[in-house]
């Protein structure tokens, strides 16, 4: 599980990179931001998920209630970061997140 965040915050890593040396350095910290927020809630997805148990409804419970964990922090990061850093460029807060959220879903299509 957690090389699927590894690969998901090269991705974001690399995504962030190439948008700040072609595009504007504003426009690269937006898009590491937004993937930043995409990996530090997969992480915490991880972390909860990976205290397995043999139990169906109780590892149903755990998945659900990381799930909710994550989306709870994502909501948070997204709205911190359009509060606190203001010159974010929006769009490419956005791109960044997406851009690593879908490097975590075909990621665990490929493992």
């Amino acid at each position: 599980m957690f090389k699927v965040v590894a690969l998901q915050f090269t991705i974001a890593v690399f995504f962030s990179a190439a948008t700040g040396f072609f595009g504007s350095h504003a426009n690269g910290w937006s898009a590491a931001i937004g993937g930043a927020i995409a990996v530090i809630g997969s992480l915490v997805y991880a972390i909860i998920v990976m205290r397995g148990t043999n139990d169906a409804k109780q590892a149903f419970r755990t998945h659900f209630r990381a799930e909710m964990v994550k989306v709870l922090i994502t909501a948070v990061l997204f709205a911190s970061a359009l509060v606190l850093f203001s010159s974010a460029a929006t769009v490419w807060l956005i791109l960044g997140f997406a851009v690593a959220t879908l490097a975590y879903w075909f990621a665990l299509l490929a493992v």
